[in-house]
């Protein structure tokens, strides 16, 4: 029988775990908000080495070489260097079914012709939390075949979005590796770096699987791609100022651990469907471009730094204002 002495003791330890939660919740956002103090010098803009995500529709026909056009046009005005166009997903066993692109080939010749200079990669990737394995060797197996094909289409490179990797993942290590094979050109997205110690496990503890990764393995990954891209949205962070914060200090951790031969890259929030209603007021492309100014700021001049927008078909006016604004 559970006696009112034992209620007692629970709701107090309750009301002091709540209070540790409130408490460690508030040191983070006082630390993040100091992160979104200052001015960005006036130098701290695009050097003209962003990227930008692109929709399916450019590679399965109902983008036509007109639309190509349009977008080599916006893309001329703009400091954006690569395109990642989005040409898969691979199957549970890690196939990519060619029918998945059949225009990718026209979209290629296409926007070479009308914006000569863009690089153009393959963005393939998957969900790898009960979707594709890719512990499994014969999945890796058939994911490099997969890349061997559709390099054939022209792409200068491929470029890898698996979700969620796991911090220490030594098969994903093992796919960049064996990818190189295959393209000359290999870039990833990123999770988030962990931004405070402890915070890696916490997350973890909290959504199952981890949100960050440690500097460590970062290093690791970068070690084994030209190009990283940061995706430092859906941070689930009810301010602008807090989203600006955790922006800067993702873009600070990134400058540290990339070496300046390789391109780096801050994810833009050009979308409007977080999934949480203050998410949409809270992350914005403007404040992912002051975050990465003051970040840069901080660090000195680097050249092979942008912004990556995700995505063009969600991108409003608005958004791409903000780049040109606020980046450019």
């Amino acid at each position: 029988m559970i006696t009112r002495t034992v209620i007692r003791r629970g709701l107090r330890l309750l009301a002091l775990a709540l209070a540790v939660v409130v408490a460690l919740a508030g040191v983070l956002a006082a630390a993040l908000r100091l992160q979104f103090t200052g001015a960005p010098a006036a130098w701290a803009k695009s050097t003209g080495n962003d990227a930008l995500w692109l929709g399916h529709a450019w590679v399965d026909g109902r983008r036509t070489e007109r639309d190509v056009e349009q977008l080599a046009a916006r893309l001329k005005t703009t400091g954006i260097k690569d395109v990642y166009v989005h040409s898969g997903p691979f199957e549970t066993d890690g196939r990519l079914d060619p029918a998945k692109y059949p225009n990718a080939g026209n979209f290629v010749k296409w926007l070479r012709e009308h914006a000569p200079g863009i690089r153009i990669s393959a963005w393939l990737g998957q969900r790898v939390d009960g979707f594709l394995d890719l512990d499994d060797p014969r999945a890796r197996a058939n994911v490099l075949s997969g890349v061997a094909a559709i390099m054939k289409q022209g792409f200068d490179g491929i470029h890898y979005n698996f979700e969620p990797i796991g911090d220490g993942d030594t098969d994903f290590l093992d796919l960049l590796e064996q990818t190189r094979r295959h393209t000359g050109l290999l870039s990833a997205s990123t999770p988030q770096i962990e931004p405070y110690p402890g915070l890696r496990l916490a997350a973890r503890a909290a959504i199952g699987h981890d949100k960050y990764w440690s500097q460590g393995f970062f290093e690791q990954v970068v070690a084994r791609v030209d190009q990283v891209a940061v995706m430092t949205y859906d941070s689930y962070l009810p301010a602008q100022s807090l989203y600006g914060g955790h922006v800067a200090r993702q873009a600070r951790l990134a400058l540290d651990l990339v070496p300046e031969d390789k391109a780096l890259y801050i994810g833009a929030p050009a979308y409007h469907d977080h999934g949480a209603p203050w998410l949409d007021a809270a992350e914005s492309v403007a404040m992912a471009a002051e975050g990465a100014r003051l970040a840069l700021t901080h660090h000195g001049r680097r050249e092979r730094f942008g912004l990556a927008l995700y995505v063009d078909f969600a991108a409003t006016e608005e958004d791409w204002r903000e780049y040109m604004t606020r980046w450019r």
